[in-house]
């Protein structure tokens, strides 16, 4: 698809990676909607991105909250033809730690938003997108998910974490395979370390500290550099079913 002819939804549009894809499709020429669970945040995103973009408050995890605000997108978007999931949480916590064992709310709660909530928006945007004419390729739209290196060389205290991201890499060929006939892409994306608002918490040396762990570049990746992947997507058809590591050759440590 031309990234002129864009007209998504991302999840966690708000911040971090998920703001930088709305910014870069509205550069290029899109018109974006961003769902987010946080309403002040979100709400000033869109303000900031201007009469191209339209927040809508929305809780990945509330299966009915997702169905309506992805059909309230295609209507004011004039049809849904991407969605890029965003949204997530990367808490650290062991199985057994000093406080005793990992409670189950946790590690439900994590699988919960990364991965249940990665599959409503998916499916409500295939509904959406399955109206749509198809294009001179017969392409009908696109879904981008946002997996992680976790998923491959998760951490000690990556158990969830890596759990959730890594259902998202093993139903991205399958889910791929179903809606070939329908003309609709799935790409995943898994990310390095990137400069996100969780690690921009972290005070600079610790940043730099993280970022020298990367090969090259020797520094944490920009969400730019994922929005950037994310319009590559978009534009070439042959992506499909794949995983992509967005990571300059990092392979995280244990620990």
């Amino acid at each position: 698809m031309k990234s002129n002819d864009i007209r998504a939804l991302v999840t966690g549009g708000a911040s971090g990676l998920g703001f930088a894809v709305a910014e870069r499709i509205l550069r290029d020429g899109g018109k974006v909607v961003l769902l987010d669970v946080n309403e002040a945040q979100g709400a000033q995103a869109a303000a900031s991105l201007g009469a191209n973009a339209r927040f809508l408050r929305t809780d990945v995890t509330d299966e009915a909250a997702v169905d309506a605000a992805v059909a309230d997108a295609s209507r004011w978007l004039g049809g849904l033809n991407a969605a890029v999931n965003c949204a997530g949480i990367g808490t650290p916590a062991r199985l057994v730690g000093k406080q005793g064992p990992m409670p189950g709310a946790f590690f439900r709660k994590m699988i919960e938003i990364n991965l249940v909530g990665t599959v409503f928006v998916a499916k409500a945007a295939v509904v959406a997108m399955q109206q749509n004419a198809p294009n001179a390729e017969g392409e009908r739209g696109v879904i981008v998910m946002t997996a992680s290196v976790a998923a491959f060389d998760g951490q000690i205290g990556q158990v969830a974490y890596a759990a959730s991201k890594g259902g998202i890499v093993g139903m991205t060929l399958p889910m791929a395979r179903e809606l070939a006939s329908s003309g609709i892409r799935v790409v995943t994306v898994a990310p390095g370390l990137f400069l996100t608002p969780m690690l921009q918490g972290l005070p600079q040396e610790a940043q730099d500290s993280l970022g020298k762990q990367t090969p090259f570049p020797p520094r944490l990746g920009r969400p730019a550099e994922y929005a950037a992947l994310v319009a590559q997507i978009f534009e070439n058809p042959m992506l499909n079913g794949e995983t992509i590591r967005l990571d300059g050759a990092i392979r995280m440590a244990p620990r």
